[in-house]
């Protein structure tokens, strides 16, 4: 599996383009901001984008689908209880900013357990609810893309009108710090960590596993 990671827009919204390198065929994980680089990855690498997958529907992490959509004519997938972050400004907390959107409805829709497959790789689909009520991980080998439920040595803010924070710390630690601790986090914002080293130093979870 090929890695790209570029931070987007003002709110330095991690977006991560990744392919299967026999195939091609790529996902495009939180474009959240419209951003040359983005297209400019998939052109020059000539890929072949399946998806857009989400991992929550804020608008810091969906800014960018139309664009990559019309693009590739990818699908869209989000978890349902996320799904109108899609098509209502409110939900997306975009009317918050003073900069109100929404766009096209999902083409699917993502749930726990679920596998999705990119080329040879297989996608494995974590229901993480907390920080949005639709929020998910995705697990491809050994790497978890977090989104904004686990950060490095934080994570994801739960005072939104639909976060939970004893829901997030919950998905955090049954099904994701049970990962082998090698696991690589990439998350949604800042500096990408690992399963062992959040096991050991992040302050909301440390000495609880």
């Amino acid at each position: 599996m090929k890695v790209i990671k570029k931070s987007l827009g003002q709110m330095g919204t991690n977006c991560y383009v990744f392919w299967d390198e026999k195939s091609l065929e790529a996902a495009v994980i939180d474009p959240g901001f419209e951003d040359q680089r983005i297209v400019e990855i998939i052109e020059k690498n000539k890929l072949k984008v399946k998806y857009i997958l989400l991992t929550h529907g804020h608008f810091d992490h969906i800014g960018g689908v139309s664009q990559i959509k019309d693009l590739t004519g990818a699908k869209v997938l989000i978890n349902i209880n996320d799904a109108d972050c899609l098509t209502n400004a409110d939900r997306n907390l975009s009317t918050m900013i003073g900069m109100p959107f929404d766009l096209a409805p999902a083409d699917g829709y993502l749930s726990e357990g679920e596998n999705i497959q990119i080329g040879d790789m297989n996608v494995q689909v974590f229901y993480t609810p907390g920080h949005s009520k639709g929020g998910v991980c995705f697990l491809v080998g050994d790497t978890l893309f977090a989104g904004d439920t686990l950060f490095n040595t934080s994570i994801g803010r739960t005072d939104f009108l639909d976060g939970d924070l004893a829901e997030l710390l919950s998905g955090v630690q049954k099904k994701l710090l049970v990962l082998d601790d090698k696991t690589k986090v990439l998350p949604g914002h800042g500096e990408n960590t690992t399963i062992g080293y959040e096991k050991t130093h992040n302050p909301f979870f440390k000495g609880r596993v």
